[in-house]
């Protein structure tokens, strides 16, 4: 994961797999961040697997701050969309939207 901000914006560029075992430093970076700005933005286009413990985490992410996806991977698209979660998560296209 790697991490920026712009003002008053925390963007993570998340990448690989995200499961139980590898969450706990994007959980805690994102955590901190919704702490103290008033968006949170996940370029997700890197993301070769995620499950519910990925999804549960943007959830409650969403839930403290203004949160945007962008540009899932095919498999967590499929993730959002079988869930439905898409419909309540932003998801945007590009980096630049998202920040704008």
């Amino acid at each position: 994961m790697t991490r920026y901000e712009s003002p008053g914006v925390g963007v993570f560029v998340a990448h690989g797999a995200y499961d139980a075992a590898s969450i706990a430093p994007l959980a805690d970076a994102l955590r901190a961040a919704a702490d103290k700005c008033s968006r949170v933005v996940i370029d997700a286009r890197a993301v070769s697997f995620a499950d519910s413990t990925f999804l549960n985490l943007l959830i409650s992410t969403h839930h403290t701050t203004d949160l945007r996806v962008v540009a899932p991977s095919s498999q967590l698209r499929r993730l959002l969309e079988l869930t439905g979660a898409n419909k309540a998560l932003k998801v945007q296209a590009s980096l630049e939207e998202a920040t704008a």
